[in-house]
């Protein structure tokens, strides 16, 4: 039963992939496909490229990408038709710029609040602990009948 189950989970596995048997004559075109193609966001996935999705607009696109390339079209040619038709969400790592400047500075922000926090909470507590301990005035009587107190409860 076993090896029945591994064999099944192994088919499973090789099949979840996307197969893509396009190829380019030109070597250089088919790095450009495969570049591309790594790119591009699966719009219908939204955390896979398109070189990995199985979904049809992904399969769509890698068509659209071949064709292009067949046709002559530039990596930028190609990236510019996609965001324009798409927008910048189909670049799986968009550029920097005014539009996405919150996209890349949002996890760095985050970061730098949370460490800033964390810095003043336990400043915080630090300065609280010493407040606590500066502010009583405990004399060696004091001492002596809270030492004493604290052992008639123990016997209690």
């Amino acid at each position: 039963m076993k090896p029945i189950l591994f064999i099944m989970l192994l088919v499973i596995s090789i099949n979840s992939h996307a197969v893509d048997s396009r190829q380019l004559s030109d070597p250089k075109q088919q790095e450009s496909y495969e570049t591309l193609t790594k790119e591009l966001r699966c719009l219908v996935c939204q955390n896979q490229t398109i070189a990995d999705s199985n979904a049809e607009l992904a399969s769509d696109l890698r068509r659209q990408v071949y064709e292009m390339l067949q046709q002559g079209k530039s990596e930028q040619d190609i990236i510019g038709y996609m965001t324009d038709r798409y927008g910048e969400f189909v670049l799986y790592k968009p550029a920097f710029a005014g539009k996405t400047s919150l996209l890349w500075i949002a996890p760095v922000l985050f970061l730098f609040m949370g460490l800033m926090t964390v810095f003043f909470v336990i400043r915080r507590k630090r300065a609280t602990a010493q407040f606590n301990v500066d502010t009583l005035d405990i004399t060696p009587e004091k001492q002596k009948k809270i030492r004493s107190l604290l052992e008639k409860g123990e016997l209690s």
